[in-house]
């Protein structure tokens, strides 16, 4: 959820797509930009469909699945394939093995990046057009440039209500995983079962979409003994947690970001 400020005539824009909904709020435009800032706009949408050609786990035909399947080699994949797995190696490096993209039994599943990073790119196509605001929203995970921006961080708990709320300017990125939504989707790499000490969300605030994303999902998968030490030690992020019982913990920094939640 996000609660930009007042600007005439935002350019805005719903889609459905990757099995959720994608929202664009686009402000700050000059009447001479509009054009081209719809033309990335209509692009940016173009892009989100490819993404999801390429990278749906669902879809028999997508590059990742035949990839998986070994019915496709990666130098034979798409650039764009190439690209988000290297990120994800680079992921599971510096979660020390908490993210993967690679499952037991050869299943590939770059899911817990690649939505993140989709989100990160179609922002930046925006702001390159000459939007000087921008917000896209994939799912509860949020990339924002210029501002203020005020993004949601939902109750995992309580449907409808949010447990904290973010104060965004400038390139920011908030990512949120957890079971609520979708149930125990993240699972522990190591034991291909649900992650001791369940958390019921981690949020996640980085510059980069793509890297929150990644952050969010390794700290799921390690429960929260593990997660919060390990969070606290990031250089470039700040995190908020909700524990299943509702109990609520986050990184020294994540105050600096923080608004007050009015109850």
């Amino acid at each position: 959820m996000t609660y930009p400020m007042d600007e005439p005539e935002p350019l805005r824009h719903v889609e459905h797509v990757m099995g959720t909904v994608f929202s664009f709020d686009i402000r700050e435009v000059a009447p001479a930009d509009r054009p081209r800032v719809q033309a990335a706009l209509d692009g940016a949408v173009v892009g989100l469909h490819r993404v999801d050609e390429l990278f749906s786990t669902y879809r028999r035909d997508s590059q990742i699945s035949r990839l998986g399947r070994g019915e496709l080699t990666l130098s034979r994949c798409d650039p764009e394939v190439r690209d988000v797995l290297r990120m994800c190696e680079d992921a599971e490096h510096r979660s020390g093995g908490w993210f993967t993209a690679r499952y037991a039994g050869g299943r590939l599943d770059p899911t817990g990046l690649v939505k993140g990073w989709a989100v990160e790119r179609a922002a930046r196509m925006l702001v390159s057009s000459g939007a000087g605001s921008v917000c896209v929203n994939g799912g509860g995970d949020v990339q924002v440039h210029g501002g203020p921006w005020r993004v949601g961080i939902a109750d995992p708990l309580r449907r409808g209500e949010l447990a904290a709320i973010v104060e965004a300017r400038g390139e920011l990125a908030v990512a949120t995983s957890g079971p609520a939504e979708r149930g125990c989707h993240i699972l522990d790499p190591h034991t291909g079962r649900p992650p001791a000490q369940g958390l019921a969300s981690v949020t996640v605030i980085a510059t980069s979409l793509a890297d929150a994303d990644a952050v969010a999902t390794a700290a799921c998968a390690m429960g929260a003994e593990r997660a919060r030490p390990w969070l606290g030690r990031l250089p470039d992020a700040e995190a908020y947690l909700v524990t299943a019982d509702g109990a609520t913990w986050h990184t020294s920094g994540f105050a600096r970001h923080s608004a007050e939640l009015c109850v």
